[in-house]
């Protein structure tokens, strides 16, 4: 019995293949797409889509929906997740090329795991852990650094802080998604979070008059294709991959899109997006990508008391890029 319940290994492959080039590819769909769109209302575009498709398949398959008291969760949590990190990504990638801009969104766990330390203390500063921290703060630094020569320019600062806020509003609402109650179906959980930031994008989008001189006539093919992209399969088909994934393999296994999506979205904006990778890029990237590896793989120091950790998604509930 226990082998019938095994899923085939293509299946397996298959759904790795599609979190870790989906997701991974998702930055430089982000890139085509704030050329054309606003990014504040290309970002509410996106999740409203995905959003009300996901709450309607769920719904039509019975699942229940989310209490009063669970929409006003997924309200708070949006604001953090969406707002600060799906905001700040759409609206950096203006200035800042998408394979950094993955690279950037890497620290997400070194922000978790200070938070972690600081905020929840269910985590204990180790030298090992500590170190991956400042190895990570390293690579970062290298990224923005104007005062260290390694050949090709730095990121622009301003684009490289409105990431790093991003990654910070990312750690804040995954910490929000323990503590207040949210719908007990994770799909449902996503759905709604999505739909309630796409809300909250499209009228952000309005205040800051991005609607003002937009028109959608004048959006080229290539700009609908990467937000039907970035709805179809960064925010449906992958984040589906991700959700059968963790229930057939190790969340250690799953997790490791966290340190391929960058390399991947690094390569997809040099060969397809023409942006240049050089010393500064390949330094900075890998310092990065050693820190997430370790914080990733580190077993954790100080059991946890009272808090129940969540499987952050990436991109949805949540974190699909």
């Amino acid at each position: 019995m226990q082998a019938a319940s095994q899923p085939r290994a293509w299946k397996v492959l298959l759904a790795f293949a599609t979190i870790y080039l989906v997701w991974g590819s998702t930055f430089l769909a982000i890139r085509v797409g704030v050329q054309e769109v606003p990014p504040f209302l290309l970002a509410g575009m996106r999740f409203l889509a995905a959003g009300m498709a996901m709450y309607a398949w769920l719904r039509a398959k019975g699942t229940p929906s989310p209490t009063t008291r669970e929409w006003g969760s997924a309200t708070l949590v949006a604001v953090p997740i969406f707002l600060l990190d799906y905001g700040g990504v759409f609206w950096a990638e203006r200035r800042v090329p998408s394979g950094i801009t993955a690279v950037m969104m890497a620290t997400i766990p070194v922000f978790m795991a200070l938070s972690e330390i600081v905020i929840l203390r269910t985590r204990r500063l180790t030298l090992r852990l500590g170190s991956s921290l400042l190895l990570g703060m390293c690579g970062v630094a290298v990224l923005v650094s104007r005062t260290v020569s390694i050949g090709d320019a730095p990121i622009d600062m301003v684009g490289a802080g409105a990431l790093i806020v991003a990654a910070v509003g990312w750690a804040v609402g995954s910490l929000m998604t323990r503590k207040f109650p949210l719908p007990s179906s994770k799909a449902m959980s996503s759905g709604a979070q999505m739909l309630v930031g796409g809300v909250l994008l499209t009228l952000v989008s309005a205040a800051l008059g991005e609607f003002h001189g937009f028109q959608l006539q004048a959006v080229s093919a290539k700009a609908w294709f990467a937000l039907a992209y970035l709805v179809g399969a960064g925010s449906i088909v992958a984040y589906t991959a991700y959700i059968w994934l963790i229930h057939h393999e190790s969340p250690t296994k799953v997790g490791t899109y966290a340190y391929v999506n960058p390399v991947v979205a690094v390569l997809l904006g040099y060969f397809l997006g023409g942006e240049a990778i050089g010393p500064r890029t390949i330094l900075g990237t890998a310092l990065v990508l050693v820190s997430v590896v370790v914080i990733t793989v580190a077993p954790k120091s100080k059991p946890t008391e009272g808090v129940t950790a969540d499987i952050a998604t990436p991109g949805l509930s949540c974190k699909d890029n």
